[in-house]
């Protein structure tokens, strides 16, 4: 640290006695350190998507076929599968068949969503329903039976019907989601069989990705109004 030092010079004129020397010169206190200071006020942590999907008090975005399902095709990997159609309605049971309908009333089904994408010859529906809690939407996937109706329309004709296909349930949040996948050409789907399977399996990830995404828009808009606030 710079600082002013007082010095005194001894001469010497041969052998005679030094001169007197001034006196030191008093130098003025240093200034404390400045002390850091910090702020009182907490940073809030990120708002969790899941929150989003789970409680019904903060999941309160509007939802439609159009939210839920707004890609033009459901993508997964190199397998492409064009939307064919959608629907959604508050009378889950109603696009229920066999003993799922009785289920979804017992929990509170409060809204049931389908979407329909088709690939070389393969259909599957998505389905998606909204429970009032993690609960019950996690009953209804403990206490399944099939099974989704197959949803027809644009491109795709009717499936599905008085034949063997493919059925899927899981759930997340409050959400429960159901596949049914078949042949457009009525042949039934056998167990050694691969691609209504694969169809299967691409309905149900692309299902939980829009879950997921709508935990996460949530969440987002719940972040930002936190830094306006």
């Amino acid at each position: 640290m710079a600082g002013i030092v007082a010095t005194a010079v001894i001469t010497s004129d041969g052998g005679g006695k030094p001169s007197s020397l001034p006196s030191p010169q008093k130098l003025p206190d240093e200034p404390d350190d400045p002390k850091p200071t910090f702020s009182d006020v907490s940073v809030p942590p990120p708002p969790d998507p899941m929150d989003y999907i789970t409680d019904a008090k903060k999941d309160t975005a509007p939802l439609t076929a159009a939210s839920l399902f707004p890609d033009k095709r459901l993508t997964a990997g190199e397998r492409v599968y064009p939307k064919a159609t959608t629907s959604a309605t508050g009378s889950c049971a109603s696009v229920a068949q066999g003993g799922l309908g009785p289920v979804l009333t017992k929990h509170g089904c409060e809204k049931l969503l389908r979407a329909t994408f088709s690939r070389d010859g393969v259909a599957v529906t998505v389905g998606v329903a909204r429970f009032d809690t993690k609960a019950a939407a996690a009953a209804v996937k403990d206490e399944y039976k099939p099974n989704l109706a197959a949803l027809s329309g644009g491109k795709v004709a009717p499936f599905c019907q008085a034949t063997a296909c493919r059925t899927s349930v899981n759930a997340t949040g409050r959400y429960a989601y159901f596949t049914i996948a078949g042949y457009l050409n009525g042949k039934p789907v056998t167990t050694s069989e691969s691609k209504a399977l694969q169809a299967s399996r691409d309905g149900a990830a692309y299902a939980w990705g829009r879950i997921m995404q709508r935990g996460r828009d949530q969440a987002d808009a719940a972040a930002k109004k936190q830094l306006k606030d």
